[in-house]
């Protein structure tokens, strides 16, 4: 049996297809009634007054969820309770901007022998997903649309031949999962990899097809590593060498690199390197280390996160599921559990050495009343609160100079240092010279609550050192939440380019992207006394040196549509 695909990043005209890493769930029962859900049904009426719930980042009315599924999306969603459960489904919602959505009945569920104790993450060229079957093994599974006519997609039908892909020989039943999207090779034949793990190695697992049924499992992974563990939620593709548009997963030609992106331990790691087709190996220009030194999309959290290419506007975008940091019982109690990052367009940078990010364009569209500041001093111990905006919800870039650069402390360290040890130990609190100096987003009047994002400049060997922070040690008053703090260093030079910071805060979620989106810091936060209209947004300079605010734009985000409620206006 042969289906007739498109571009492997798109199945029908104007829609762009892809699946997140998906963990989609039920608590067991009701398998098949979940399927006939419409979350359109569901009540917004107290949850929507909950004031950790989300204004503009998308969420399901109530459950657990992780993953996503452009420009249908779907969701890693358990439709019976807000925390992980035992049976996973795949939840269905769409939009036409990345922004606004609304819900549909849900795509797949567990039904078959192949998938029957739950349907988890995968891809959409046609959907590839990964299904646990009766007996437990981790099984890759084929779904296609039932109707190619249908711009949404809304109804989708299993394959009569599944399983289409088992666990190989030397890999555990419960170590082969999350298909990649594909990608057409220069042979005509498609290409997928398999996250797994052998002989204590994490690895891609690759695989062939001449019709997307029949799939033949090369003798070599793509790349493996030794330092690390499991590998889930793998993405894989082409980044242009000559500036910030995407490329279609499949184009392989010398202007580009590849990106071979990777979940475990808590976060997406990645590295850089080249695709030879013909030994159909990746070559990394760095290995994974299982250190600080591994690049990352984010510093925070950010997890199970994929991309896609947009061919109407020739870029990359990136998305990913945001756990919480509250407690489990907490969870049960507000009646739902996860949140999808903004998205975001993903680039190579122009050093050729990571990655950028940014996020989409459409999100502005949401931006309401404005505060600006430009060519404001800040003396020591400077806060200056920015009045006539929502604290609560709100999209704000700063930058800053640094007119005392030269008289920046030495950074002594004799070593590589860990920067998220680094920013624990030297706080929003502790003063050096340059810094701490930025924001404090969602803070009380008195400050007593407040999630400081900052940076700190050192003098190195021959070169500036950028520390980019997000404490939230004073996050909330509250004692069961999870109040680590993140950092990263940020690869820029601050004798030539100015400090910048632009943070997305939402309620309980703060996404920071700085020098420009070269270090992204995401973080989940539950103030007590600093929400909606009782919180405040601050900049400040705990240094012993001014710094000057070169400019600060500041806006009220209006809420976004996310199914079954109406959004409004500040």
């Amino acid at each position: 049996m042969a289906f007739v695909i498109r571009n492997s990043m798109e199945i029908s005209a104007g829609l762009t297809v892809l699946i997140s890493c998906l963990f989609l769930l039920s608590n067991g029962a009701e398998i098949e009634d979940c399927c006939q859900t419409n979350n359109n049904r569901q009540s917004f009426t107290t949850i929507s007054k909950q004031p950790y719930r989300t204004s503009y980042h998308f969420q399901p009315s109530r459950n657990w969820i992780n993953g996503v599924y452009l420009s249908s999306q779907i969701l890693m969603y358990n439709p019976h309770g807000a925390v992980f459960g035992d049976i996973m489904i795949w939840a269905h919602s769409a939009s036409y901007d990345l922004i606004n959505w609304f819900h549909l009945n849900h795509a797949i569920c567990p039904s078959e022998p192949y998938d029957i104790n739950s349907c988890w993450s995968g891809s959409t060229t046609y959907i590839l997903y990964t299904g646990i079957d009766a007996n437990g093994r981790q099984v890759q599974n084929l779904a296609m649309p039932k109707n190619l006519s249908d711009p949404l997609l809304k109804e989708w039908v299993k394959f009569s031949g599944n399983p289409i892909m088992t666990p190989p020989n030397g890999v555990k039943v419960d170590n082969f999962r999350d298909p990649t999207t594909a990608w057409l090779g220069s042979d005509g034949e498609w290409r997928v990899i398999i996250g797994s793990q052998s002989n204590n190695q994490g690895m891609v697992i690759l695989y062939r097809s001449k019709d997307f049924v029949h799939w033949t499992k090369f003798q070599h992974p793509l790349y493996s590593s030794e330092r690390t563990g499991m590998w889930e939620c793998p993405d894989f593709y082409p980044v242009s060498i000559n500036g910030t548009n995407g490329v279609d997963t499949s184009i392989l030609n010398p202007s580009v690199k590849h990106v071979v992106k990777t979940s475990f331990n808590s976060h997406d790691y990645y590295v850089l390197g080249t695709y030879d087709p013909q030994m159909e190996k990746f070559f990394p220009d760095s290995e994974f280390e299982g250190t600080s030194l591994d690049l990352r999309y984010d510093y925070g959290k950010f997890y199970a996160s994929k991309t896609f290419f947009d061919s109407v506007k020739n870029r990359r975008i990136l998305w990913a599921w945001v756990n919480e940091s509250d407690s489990i019982q907490n969870d049960i109690e507000k009646g739902w559990s996860g949140v999808q990052s903004i998205p975001r367009q993903i680039w190579l940078d122009e050093s050729g050495k990571q990655l950028v990010q940014w996020p989409v364009e459409e999100v502005e569209m949401l931006r309401g009343k404005q505060a600006s500041i430009n060519n404001k001093k800040l003396e020591s111990g400077s806060v200056f609160e920015v009045s006539g905006i929502i604290a609560s919800q709100v999209d704000v870039e700063v930058v800053f100079e640094l007119p005392e650069l030269e008289k920046a402390d030495e950074f002594t360290s004799p070593g590589w240092v860990d920067p998220q040890l680094l920013c624990n130990d030297k706080n929003a609190l502790i003063r050096s010279k340059l810094g701490p100096f930025s924001l404090l987003a969602l803070a009380t009047e008195d400050l007593t609550e407040q999630t400081a994002i900052f940076f700190r400049i050192f003098r190195g060997h021959n070169r500036y050192i950028v520390l980019m922070c997000s404490d939230q040690s004073r996050s909330s008053l509250r004692e069961d939440t999870d109040k680590t703090t993140y950092g990263a260093f940020v690869d820029i030079d601050p004798l030539q380019v100015k400090i910048s910071l632009r943070s997305l805060i939402d309620h309980s979620m703060i996404e920071s992207f700085g020098g420009g989106g070269r270090t992204c810091i995401t973080s989940r936060v539950y103030p007590r006394l600093a929400t909606k209209r009782g919180a405040r947004l601050c900049i400040f300079n705990n240094g012993t040196l001014s710094v000057v605010v070169s400019s600060m734009n500041a806006w009220s985000m209006n809420k976004a549509l996310t199914g079954g409620e109406e959004g409004f206006k500040i």
